[in-house]
């Protein structure tokens, strides 16, 4: 499965590493993912998602309840 935040929609980055000597090689600037159980009260069970520490932030501020009605509202799966 790719590295990608189920609330935020963010995947990795690519760019380049530059060496010293102003060498370039390709890189892969992957976000920091964690899975994480959340209990919602209005589906009454425990849902596990896959967030980025930014995508956890957000479900702070915003709630349980918000951000899981915009994920289904998205379509995916939970």
């Amino acid at each position: 499965m790719a590295a990608v935040c189920q609330v935020t929609q963010a995947g990795p980055g690519f760019g380049n590493t530059i060496s010293h000597s102003h060498r370039r090689n390709k890189r892969r600037f992957d976000i920091n993912i964690q899975k994480k159980k959340y209990y919602v009260p209005s589906l009454k069970r425990t849902v596990t998602l896959t967030v980025s520490t930014k995508g956890m932030k957000t479900i702070d501020a915003r709630g349980i309840e918000s951000v899981v009605a915009t994920i289904l509202a998205r379509g995916e799966k939970i």
